[in-house]
């Protein structure tokens, strides 16, 4: 079973993008973020079109995440990360596929830092924790992926020292991802490739992608009951170099039969 994390970056601007990566390459449940798109305005018919079918939650202009699957039925069972009634940002959607409890998030960026756009990171990273410990409580199979908007070491930046006041790297913010992972989370990149340099973001800017300056702030998160099951992982790298691509690349995993 291979599993995908995708930021599209504007999921209809990207839309050809999107469908090309998904033909060559056939995950079997895609977790995509940043649709940027109203509810209604998700292309649904043309992805049908090549196989997959889905759920998302939708936000006109920023935010949105959905999840596709290709021969695989979708269960739904939130979208919405819990812990606060008046959060309308569409940044959590949560479903069961083939066994596993699969949410795909996307965690605020929270730049300025410091200022309120850095409190309310802060504040949902608070409730991802809060609710990953429910799930972990499941005792069942979980995936946790999508834009954590987090290097979690200086590994998983180019030239760190330039980093150190940033949303996506201050102190706190690490310290936060670290206490996500302390519940019984495995970094699937990670497990497999410990001492690679991997990145899955490259700013549009200064030639990042050519210089290979990028970030690892895409992630696999997975439950105890995965973590044998993990065979495979990478980067769909060259995904980045094609033309009018997203500023992510494409995350994935392949986990093998229960």
């Amino acid at each position: 079973m291979k599993i995908a994390t995708y930021n599209v970056n504007g999921i209809n601007g990207r839309l050809p993008v999107l469908l090309r990566w998904l033909q060559e390459t056939s995950p079997d449940v895609v977790c995509l973020q940043e649709l940027k798109a109203p509810q209604e305005k998700f292309p649904e018919q043309a992805i049908r079109e090549i196989g997959y079918q889905a759920i998302w939650h939708g936000q006109k202009s920023w935010n949105g995440v959905a999840i596709l699957t290709r021969n695989l039925e979708i269960e739904e069972v939130r979208r919405g990360l819990p812990g606060d009634d008046e959060d309308e940002q569409s940044r959590y959607i949560e479903a069961n596929v083939n066994g596993i409890r699969i949410a795909g998030l996307y965690l605020p960026n929270g730049n300025p830092a410091p200022g309120p756009k850095f409190d309310y990171k802060m504040s949902w990273f608070s409730r991802l924790q809060a609710h990953a410990k429910e799930l972990l409580s499941l005792n069942e199979p979980v995936i946790l992926t999508g834009d954590f908007n987090v290097m979690p070491t200086e590994k998983d930046v180019y030239k760190p020292e330039r980093w150190g006041e940033d949303a996506l790297f201050r102190p706190e913010v690490r310290a936060a991802f670290k206490e996500l992972t302390d519940q019984g989370w495995t970094d699937a990149l990670r497990k497999l490739y410990p001492e690679e340099t991997i990145y899955t973001f490259w700013d549009y800017f200064r030639n990042a992608y050519q210089r290979n300056a990028g970030l690892r702030i895409d992630h696999f998160l997975l439950s105890p009951q995965l973590e044998d099951r993990l065979l495979a992982a990478g980067v769909d790298k060259e995904v980045r170099g094609w033309e009018k691509t997203s500023d992510h690349a494409p995350v994935w995993i392949e986990l093998k039969d229960a």
